[in-house]
C-alpha cells in the first residue's frame, strides 16, 4: 500500500485537480494506494471540494478546526499511515504538497525505487515558473544555510518537501522518538524530518523533480527575507534533531 501524504491550507483551486491526477497515475501504474490528507483549517472550498472527492477515491480527510501548521499536519498524516498499515517493510508514505508544486508523475519512479531496496526517496527539485527572484535565491541556497545542522551525504535539496519513505523506516524514527516529530516548521521541517529518517535508512536515493509554481492559482505563501530568518534561527532545534536521529 502507498499512502499519499498531503498536507493543505486553503487549496481549493488545486487541490481536487491534483488528486484526480493522483488517481490517473495509480490507474496506470496499478498499486493499491490511499490519499491522506490534513485540511488544516482552511477558510476557503478546500473542504467542500474534498469532501466531494471522497466520494468516488480512497480518500481520508483529516479536518482541523484551528490551524495547526504544516508540520503538525505532516506529522498526523504520518503517523495515520503508520497506523494503518499491516505492512511496514513493503508499505511507503509518500509527501506531497497540495498546491500541484510537486507532480503526480514522479510518484512511480520514487515508488519503484523504494521497491528496489531504497528506504527513503528524495525528490530534489528543479523550478519552473517563480516569478519572485528573491524565492529563487532562497530555494537554491536554503539547504546550504542549514548546514552543517543537516547534511545527508548524496543529498543535496533538504528543504523540497518531496518525498517517500518505507514505513518499516518511519516506524524506527516513531518509536526513538520522544515529544513530537517534528519542532520546525515550514522549509525547515523538511530538512528536520529528513535529518530524522536519515540514520534509520539503510539506503537513499534522491531523483529529479520538477517544482512547478506555474499551475499553483495563488500567490506564493513565501516571503523569501522572513523564510530565511526562520531557517537561520531554526539551526540549533535541527542541530538537536539531527544529533537525537543518531
Amino acid at each position: 500500500m502507498i499512502y499519499v501524504c498531503i498536507p493543505s491550507h486553503n487549496e481549493a483551486d488545486t487541490v481536487g485537480l491534483l488528486l484526480w491526477k493522483i488517481r490517473k497515475v495509480f490507474a496506470e501504474f496499478g498499486r493499491e494506494y490511499q490519499l491522506l490528507v490534513a485540511d488544516d483549517a482552511s477558510t476557503d472550498r478546500t473542504a467542500e471540494t474534498l469532501a466531494g472527492y471522497a466520494k468516488v477515491l480512497p480518500l481520508t480527510v483529516v479536518r482541523h478546526q484551528v490551524r495547526q501548521g504544516y508540520a503538525a499536519s505532516v506529522q498526523e498524516l504520518l503517523r495515520i499511515a503508520l497506523e494503518r498499515t499491516d505492512r511496514p517493510k513493503r508499505d511507503c508514505a509518500l509527501l506531497m504538497h497540495a498546491d500541484f508544486t510537486h507532480g503526480p508523475e514522479f510518484i512511480p519512479d520514487m515508488v519503484k525505487r523504494i521497491d528496489s531496496g531504497a528506504d527513503l526517496v528524495v525528490g530534489e527539485g528543479h523550478l519552473q515558473g517563480e516569478p519572485s527572484r528573491g524565492y529563487r535565491m532562497l530555494r537554491r541556497w536554503a539547504p546550504m544555510l542549514l548546514r552543517p545542522a543537516v547534511h545527508i551525504p548524496g543529498v543535496a535539496d533538504t528543504v523540497s518537501g518531496f518525498l517517500c519513505v518505507r514505513l518499516g523506516c518511519l516506524r524506527l524514527v516513531m518509536k526513538g522518538s520522544e515529544g513530537p516529530l517534528l519542532t520546525t516548521d515550514g522549509w525547515a521541517a523538511n530538512a528536520e524530518l529528513l535529518a530524522r529518517l536519515a540514520p534509520q535508512a539503510r539506503r537513499i536515493e534522491t531523483i529529479p523533480t520538477v517544482e512547478r509554481h506555474d499551475l499553483r492559482h495563488r500567490p506564493s505563501r513565501v516571503r523569501a527575507w522572513d523564510e530565511a530568518k526562520s531557517l537561520w534561527g531554526s539551526r540549533r532545534a535541527l542541530r538537536l534533531a539531527a544529533a537525537a536521529a543518531r
